[in-house]
């Protein structure tokens, strides 16, 4: 490393040792990978010039070295202070300054950014600048990733000529209030109001709408942006229109504040909702309306609207249904964009104790007599513990397949909304209804196992690992919120098997044309194995028309194509049994019952389409490297290492979710010690490039904020540094006295406040229970 890199720590003057052999025996290029994540060695430096900019900023408002000592009212104030900066660095430095001006259908020629010219939020650069503050979300955050989406979707050509201006000079803020105090993932359920009044019955001209939070339910609850920082609302609320007809929900740009003073707007109360257990630089809030009143025109009428008289239509010429399905869409895009960031924190989670258990030594080690140093216990490296390996090495892996999946999704989705904003009738509901089932299978999936990846990579690093300093802690508490924002990870499985269950219904009613409608679309790969196995029939549980071979040697579960049909198969029988079940159990119960009775089966089909879709991407993301040839960043020796981690992650899902193939009968008894040497000789295989993956990923110390996955692996001083840093040492009186001593402990010590002095008749402690 050069000095020139934004990775390379101030005063940097060696490497531990460990960390050193370990990058020198890794069997490939690792920064060949770091190009290939970022999609070119120029954007790789782009990149690091960028966090450069953060990490070397000469107002200093950027640190984070105090962070772990702060209230949450100073981190979110610091939070503030640290955006407009960063604001003030892209209008110094002319991000957004070529993009396109968008054009009236919100779409942009040559590839350009759909945002006016000199908007910021939608560039790469400041997506890049973001991540490279490395704190909790900003307060802001929710801006750019939700209030100016749905204007670029939901509102028409004016509306857009009215608001983007204001967005993109920072005059509006924005937030997106969706979520009540008593509804959550059921939006039709949603309490909050948005009558029109007309100008005849006492509106204002042209007629208005009046937001209203009718009881302690509808307030407005969760909200990122909303609790202090947001002028403006895009409030979802149920639409009354002028004849008091009730047209289900609908987008409202709601003001929130006055645009000078920031001061609430009258009948509008908002507020922080209190600390969480992580993100707490963002003010979720809570919001209650009483009778506000805001234009006709604040109503988002891209594919709806109302006229003056209060009269509900649907635009002339459009998509019938593009209104809705635009809706699910930007709700989709989010979830993309949280699977997508969830391989780069299970990657610095996975960076973290990596790093750490190629340094960190324990327990002696028979096998060598040379010692590290004179006089020092011959230890082994966490790392050779089969136990770590089976902890962390498939943690990695998931942390590239995750990548490649979400890469694939998001610029699927792109590809949907553009088709659906251009008026293409080739979106249909089966298309629409398949991206919802991915996302809501891989959102689920994804982030369970991010999270508990953290975590358990927390508990890999021992005792340090508790350290808030280890930067697992707040990477953990920030993370968390994922498994339930934009569906709670145990709702989602039902949505996603709902959508499956069309496909089985076609089948079973040899419905052609409907089946030919699954063409291309993620749920394609079931059509096969669910025919396979209708034919065949039988009872519940299914048996997979799959298996291994009686007596298959290790090498053969090697095989990714075999694991791959392995896992089609599973998610395929495992979503049959659900369709049975319910076949069955409503001849004897209710339609509610038996739905009821089916959910856990429902989340064991669901996590089965989820883990399949994250091995096909890998695979599939590989295979199109290999075609590239020289063209790719990745050659042979990055090629081999990731797919060794396909192999290893394939491997791990088949040993954690034995019992399913043990079921459908694709494995029996007799492969397991096989499938599980399989396992062993890939960890090894897989062990010497370890580190390297995780350098791949390019983490800079600023971003880890983290004293166990340092770079250089000076691990024990940065925990010493951190604990003399904090307060309650800093403090301290010059001779060492902490805080509370004089206004308490001192009552003990020196004060005798405790000292026993013997006890007179009548005292004791009966005495004094009677007495009082």
């Amino acid at each position: 490393m050069t000095a020139s890199d934004p990775r390379h720590p101030s005063g940097l003057a060696t490497i531990n040792p460990d960390l050193a052999a370990e990058r020198a025996s890794t069997p490939f290029d690792p920064l060949a990978i770091t190009h290939f994540l970022d999609g070119s060695p120029n954007a790789t430096a782009r990149r690091r010039k960028l966090e450069a900019w953060i990490s070397r900023d000469p107002s200093g408002v950027f640190s984070n070295d105090d962070n772990n000592y702060l209230h949450r009212t100073e981190r979110h104030t610091r939070a503030l202070a640290k955006f407009v900066r960063l604001v003030e660095l892209c209008r110094a430095a002319g991000v957004g300054a070529n993009t396109n001006t968008s054009s009236s259908d919100g779409s942009s020629d040559g590839g350009a950014v759909p945002h006016l010219e000199g908007e910021i939020v939608g560039t790469p650069e400041f997506q890049t600048l973001v991540y490279a503050c490395a704190d909790d979300p900003f307060p802001t955050s929710l801006h750019w990733v939700m209030f100016v989406p749905n204007i670029l979707t939901l509102c028409d050509a004016a509306q857009q000529a009215h608001w983007l201006p204001l967005c993109r000079d920072w005059k509006v803020i924005g937030c997106y209030a969706q979520t009540e105090l008593g509804h959550g993932s059921n939006i039709r359920a949603l309490e909050t109001t948005a009558t029109f009044l007309k100008e005849s019955d006492g509106g204002a001209e042209g007629g208005e709408w009046i937001i209203h939070s009718p009881t302690l339910t509808s307030s407005k609850f969760w909200p990122g942006t909303l609790g202090k920082t947001a002028n403006h609302a895009m409030v979802i609320a149920q639409l009354i229109d002028g004849e008091g007809v009730n047209r289900g929900i609908h987008n409202f740009i709601v003001p929130l504040r006055d645009m000078n003073t920031h001061e609430l707007l009258p009948g509008v109360e908002t507020g922080d909702i209190g600390p969480k257990i992580g993100y707490n630089n963002m003010d979720n809030g809570f919001a209650r309306f009483d009778g506000v009143k805001i234009p006709r025109r604040n109503m988002a009428m891209r594919f709806a609207t109302v006229d003056e008289n209060g009269k509900y239509g649907k635009v002339k010429g459009g998509n019938a249904d593009a209104a809705s399905k635009v809706a699910y869409i930007t709700m989709m895009q989010v979830r993309a964009y949280i699977i997508h960031s969830s391989s780069e924190a299970l990657a610095m989670a996975c960076t973290i104790a990596i790093r750490y258990s190629a340094v960190r030594r324990q327990g002696y080690n028979a096998d060598v007599e040379k010692k590290r140093e004179t006089n020092a216990p011959n230890e082994f490296q966490v790392l050779d513990y089969r136990q770590q390996q089976y902890r962390l090495l498939p943690l990695l892996a998931a942390s590239y397949a995750i990548f490649f999946t979400g890469k694939h999704v998001l610029s699927r989705l792109k590809d949907i909304e553009n088709q659906l904003v251009a008026g293409s009738k080739s979106i249909t509901k089966t298309v629409v209804g398949d991206i919802h089932a991915t996302t809501s299978a891989l959102k689920s999936y994804a982030t369970s196992f991010t999270a508990d990846g953290i975590e358990d990579c927390r508990k890999a690093c021992g005792g340090h690992g508790f350290l808030v300093c280890s930067g697992l802690v707040e990477l953990s508490q920030t993370y968390l919120q994922s498994c339930t924002v934009e569906g709670d990870n145990q709702m989602l499985p039902q949505q996603v098997v709902k959508v499956l269950l069309k496909l089985v219904g076609a089948m079973q009613a040899g419905d052609e044309g409907a089946m030919k409608e699954y063409e291309g679309t993620d749920m394609n790969y079931l059509i096969g194995p669910l025919k396979a196995l209708m034919e065949s029939g039988g009872d519940v549980p299914t048996q997979s028309t799959f298996a291994f071979a009686e007596g298959a040697p290790a090498d053969a579960f090697l095989d990714v194509s075999a694991l791959l049909t392995a896992f089609e198969h599973r998610s395929a029988c495992l979503l049959l049994d659900v369709a049975l079940q319910l076949q069955s159990s409503m001849g004897t119960s209710t339609q509610q019952q038996a739905w009821n009775d089916a959910l856990l089966a429902m989340s064991r089909a669901s996590k089965a389409h989820a883990s399949y879709l994250l091995l096909r991407d890998f695979a599939n993301g590989l295979a199109e490297e290999q075609q590239k040839g020289s063209a790719s960043c990745l050659g042979p020796n990055e090629l081999d290492v990731l797919s060794q981690s396909l192999t290893l992650l394939a491997l791990y899902w088949t040993d954690q979710f034995l019992e399913d193939f043990l079921q459908i009968q694709c494995l029996s008894s007799s492969h397991i010690p096989h499938m599980r040497q399989a396992l062993l000789n890939t960890m090894t295989a897989l062990r010497p490039s370890a580190v390297g993956l995780c350098d791949a990923r390019d983490f800079s110390d600023f971003r880890m904020k983290s004293a166990l996955g340092r770079y250089d692996g000076d691990v024990y001083p940065a925990i010493m540094r951190a604990a003399r840093a904090d307060p309650l040492n800093t403090q301290s009186t010059d001779g060492g006295v902490g805080l509370g001593y004089d206004e308490s402990l001192r009552k003990l010590i020196a004060g005798g406040a405790g000292e026993y002095r013997g006890t007179k008749k009548g005292q004791g402690l009966s005495g004094t229970v009677s007495r009082l």
